[in-house]
């Protein structure tokens, strides 16, 4: 559905790029395909946005503040592995809903971008706070930080790509993964250990 060409501004291309991509994949967005969508000719989106790295920039900073405010409020009031467990469901939840933006939300935020910077310190900021209900602060707490991103990342990944054949429940071994990164956050090895 065309947006009218009045109503364009930054926030209402990036929102769109962010509908498109869900619809097409994250890889197949393109500015033409944007643009046509909008109803306005390429050179038009260049008022708005500088380029197909700069849309891929806002639209990361986009969902990665989505994604910190359900990782965020999934954890709200919960502690331990129930906070792990919700905060996990969370996040896969928003991959499955969102499956083009959610690959944005793997980008690096750039230094330059302070909405970027400030999405990505709150989800960050939301995995801290569950970790500090196992204990775990400081180097442990981001060593476990990207041990959970990895697991959470690597299983969404895998199994948006149609990559889990085997005959099992895909939701149980979800479940069985998060488990299992409970008990490891629970007796987390000492470091230098």
């Amino acid at each position: 559905m065309p947006v009218p060409r009045a109503g364009l501004n930054q926030q209402t291309v990036v929102r769109e790029a962010a509908r498109l991509a869900d619809e097409v994949g994250y890889q197949q967005l393109t500015l033409a395909a944007l643009a046509s969508r909008l109803g306005v000719a390429l050179p038009s989106l260049y008022k708005h946005i500088r380029g197909a790295d700069a849309l891929g920039q806002k639209l990361a900073a986009l969902a990665t503040a989505e994604l910190a405010t359900e990782l965020t409020t999934a954890a709200a009031g919960r502690a331990g592995g129930d906070a792990l467990r919700a905060m996990a469901d969370a996040y896969r939840a928003y991959a499955h809903r969102h499956p083009g933006r959610y690959p944005a939300t793997q980008r690096v935020p750039d230094p330059s971008d302070p909405e970027h910077l400030e999405a990505g310190e709150r989800a960050v900021g939301a995995i801290f706070a569950v970790l500090r209900g196992y204990g775990l602060t400081g180097d442990d707490a981001v060593d476990a930080t990207r041990a959970l991103r990895s697991a959470l990342h690597g299983f969404v990944a895998l199994e948006a790509a149609g990559g889990f054949g085997l005959p099992r429940e895909v939701d149980r071994s979800y479940h069985q993964l998060v488990a299992g990164l409970d008990v490891a956050f629970r007796s987390w090895p000492a470091r230098g250990a």
